[in-house]
């Protein structure tokens, strides 16, 4: 293993664009990023006032009072402060800034002098802390409370809150690592990795970079740490006795929490998904600061496990809602499906860090799949209820809630769509990326030439796509623009005129060197059509169904459209299926339509003949806007 202790100097690879250097003018994103920011985060702020978030970092609780703080509660406050940050990044807003100072203040009083933030370990637990690794989330929450203060201080560059988390940080660092007197541990549910790589690249202290390192080579050595813990503390964990206490029953349950083995000896995705994909993340972050080829092969290994076995067609992963993740291979059911929205945005980062470290935008694609249907589905039309699993069937029981008990994903989902215009576009030396298609504009600044990059597009409705240059022009770079996986003949125009394919595709990006020229004018052709896609023969709940998609989007029907029960509904293998878009049905869609067949069958269990299939009306809609209209049962996979 390598010393945790030195960090070799980073490669270079291509980083995203800040927020400030991204602008959306879409009819897509843009609505949508608007309306977190005037609907989503000030619900999300009463929920979190009201249920005791925010006024238990005020420290007076005393026992007996209701509600108890519990121990991820900062986790929640910190996820909606980072969206609160990432949204006044791009957009002024003095009422939401005050939310935001008045909740800083808070946690600025409530930490310790010691620099420890937890309030359940401070007026519930007291003295008690860093005892229960496995169960209390403490690095977890910290993890959340570092990466809003690295996006509040590059959002606004005050560092009230970034101040608050480094002095966290720098109790942890002295309270974890290999030297004498500290803790070997790391946390159950990994989160922290991730947020010390983000500090140590906004202050330039690498001793975070190295804690991060630790941990994430530190998981899975033997002893176990996890059951070294409990044998010292000699009492249950927080989650009692819903987790194993008896040392000789966790060799399974270290699969939930990936400290089953050291990370370079992973060899599948399991356990519980959103504390995987955190852990792939840090990963890749690793092998991004380090240059380990070890690290990096280990990342390719699951990702391809993962996606070649267990990756649900809209994006999501974690099939069981007994373990909140992994079962097994090929164990992708519709109806029971869990698929947490967290786990969906768990992916997006994964993706990122792999695009970045690979080149390849293949990586993207699954990014773009994830992000267009299983983590969009996670919140309604009007940005105020969510979805914590997302199914990709339902008999019509299945429903968005405004809130939950352990309320991860409504703010999760709030960051990651206020931070959207970070995951369009990256730059790397004299390289522009575009890795996702939204109109707008983009700011690359190559030393002291600045260029900007203007898209208009109507995407994911259509395929084609423009592109202006303009600033500091003529200007020699690369120009990379992805090609999804889904598009099979891309078309390219340089100012009118064609542009041969050939040698300039590879790895999943079109890339055109040349001397740009102030007007040059780019139009990017992908085709859309209406595809069906079909399951490997061993995922056993689609054998013998057909699922649509069109672009990035994964299509499904609801009852509301229909006047059969949606599982009587066949697919003919030669129905002519048309799409249409449809300005004011679910905030403008793209729906497919064509004739299906329905089968008829009297009233009886069983007959000889074969029932009659009569032709019906079909109509799909995007996978991402169901539930929104009249509650009833819904379907992704149909019969073919």
């Amino acid at each position: 293993m390598p010393d945790a202790n030195t960090m070799p100097a980073p490669p270079s690879f291509p980083a995203p664009l800040p927020l400030t250097q991204v602008m959306f003018a879409d009819t897509f994103w843009a609505p949508r990023i608007a309306l977190t920011r005037t609907q989503t985060l000030p619900f999300e702020y009463e929920q979190c006032k009201q249920t005791g978030r925010i006024d238990a970092l005020r420290l007076d609780w005393r026992p007996g009072q209701e509600p108890q703080p519990h121990i991820f509660w900062e986790s929640d406050v910190a996820k909606w402060l980072e969206a609160a940050s990432y949204s006044l990044a791009t957009t002024a807003d003095p009422a939401l800034e005050a939310l935001v100072a008045e909740v800083i203040d808070l946690l600025a009083a409530a930490q310790q002098p010691d620099g420890y933030l937890n309030v359940y370990f401070t007026v519930v637990a007291p003295g008690n802390r860093w005892t229960d690794l496995r169960d209390a989330h403490e690095l977890y929450c910290a993890g959340h409370l570092i990466e809003a203060g690295v996006a509040h201080f590059e959002a606004t560059g005050k560092r009230s809150l970034l101040a608050v988390v480094q002095r966290y940080a720098d109790h942890i660092d002295t309270t974890f690592g290999p030297g004498e007197g500290q803790l070997r541990g790391y946390c159950g549910h990994e989160e922290i990795e991730l947020a010390l790589m983000k500090l140590a690249r906004v202050t330039g202290e690498q001793r975070y970079a190295r804690l991060s390192q630790f941990f994430v080579e530190e998981r899975g050595q033997q002893p176990f740490y996890f059951e070294a813990e409990l044998h010292q503390r000699r009492r249950p964990g927080f989650f009692g006795t819903r987790i194993p206490q008896d040392p000789a029953a966790l060799t399974p349950f270290r699969q939930y929490n990936q400290s089953h083995a050291p990370v370079r000896e992973q060899h599948e995705v399991v356990g519980h998904a959103v504390r995987a994909m955190y852990l792939y993340s840090a990963m890749a972050d690793v092998a991004m600061a380090t240059g380990d080829q070890s690290m990096r092969a280990a990342c390719e290994r699951l990702w391809q496990h993962l996606t070649t076995r267990r990756l649900y067609i809209t994006g999501g992963i974690g099939s069981s809602a007994h373990n909140e993740g992994f079962t097994s291979d090929y164990d992708l059911p519709n109806d029971r499906a869990y698929a947490e929205t967290c786990a969906a945005i768990g992916l997006v980062f994964w993706a990122q860090r792999m695009a970045a470290l690979s080149g390849d935008g293949c990586y993207v694609d699954v990014l773009e799949l994830a992000l267009y249907n299983g983590v969009l589905s996670g919140i309604s039309l009007d940005g105020r209820s969510f979805f914590y699993a997302n199914p990709l069937a339902s008999n019509g029981d299945v429903h968005r809630k405004e809130w939950f008990g352990c309320a991860c994903c409504p703010p999760n989902i709030a960051r990651l769509l206020t931070s959207l215009g970070s995951y369009a576009y990256a730059q790397h030396d004299a390289e522009a990326i575009v890795n996702l298609y939204v109109a707008g504009s983009a700011q690359f600044d190559f030393g002291d030439t600045t260029i900007r990059l203007h898209q208009q597009t109507a995407y994911p409705w259509a395929g084609a796509v423009t592109l202006m240059l303009s600033g500091d022009l003529p200007a020699t770079f690369t120009l990379s623009l992805r090609i999804p996986g889904w598009c099979r003949a891309p078309q390219l125009q340089l100012n009118g005129a064609p542009v041969a394919l050939a040698g300039i595709v590879n790895e999943g990006y079109l890339r055109l060197t040349r001397e740009w020229q102030a007007g040059d004018e780019l139009l990017l052709e992908m085709p859309m059509p209406i595809e069906r896609i079909y399951a490997h023969p061993a995922v056993a709940a689609n054998r013998g169904r057909v699922a649509l998609q069109r672009g990035p989007l994964v299509y499904c029907v609801e009852a509301c459209d229909h006047d059969v029960p949606l599982e009587a509904l066949l697919l003919p293998r030669n129905a002519q299926l048309t799409a249409h878009f449809e300005p004011d049905l679910l905030g403008g869609v793209v729906v497919l339509r064509g004739i299906a067949h329905a089968a008829s069958w009297p009233d009886q269990l069983y007959q000889h003949d074969m029932p009659i299939a009569e032709p019906v009306a079909f109509t799909a809609i995007p996978y991402y806007a169901w539930d929104n209209r009249a509650p009833g049962a819904m379907q992704v996979w149909l019969s073919e």
